[in-house]
């Protein structure tokens, strides 16, 4: 998976090269998602249920899309919890009675 000086980067994914132009500060990144995304449609292809380059790159869509999805989903309840909680913490701030000292003179 080698670079070339005009941001063509070439990936190599069920034992196919592909040749991608992408940015340089972005390369680093599609080499690792090329790489997780080789992982998991060779993980389709070992399984043997699926046969054909193309199905499988569909299958490992499907299962990564419905990933995606899933991981959205407890991004929104975990950011509704934690606004829950920053509620909670703020009303309870609120109302507990001040500790700093009173300035009263005797």
């Amino acid at each position: 998976m080698a670079s070339k000086e005009d941001n063509t980067v070439s990936i190599r994914v069920l034992d196919k090269e592909f040749l991608i132009n992408c940015p340089q500060e972005a390369q680093a990144d599609l080499l690792s998602s090329a790489q997780y995304l080789n992982q998991r449609m060779g993980e389709i292809k070992t399984a043997g249920r699926v046969f054909g380059t193309e199905r499988i790159a569909t299958m490992a869509a499907l299962n990564l899309s419905h990933e995606l999805l899933q991981a959205r989903q407890e991004i929104l309840r975990l950011s509704s919890k934690a606004q829950e909680l920053d509620e909670k913490v703020r009303n309870a701030l609120s109302s507990t009675p001040s500790t700093e000292p009173s300035n009263t003179q005797t």
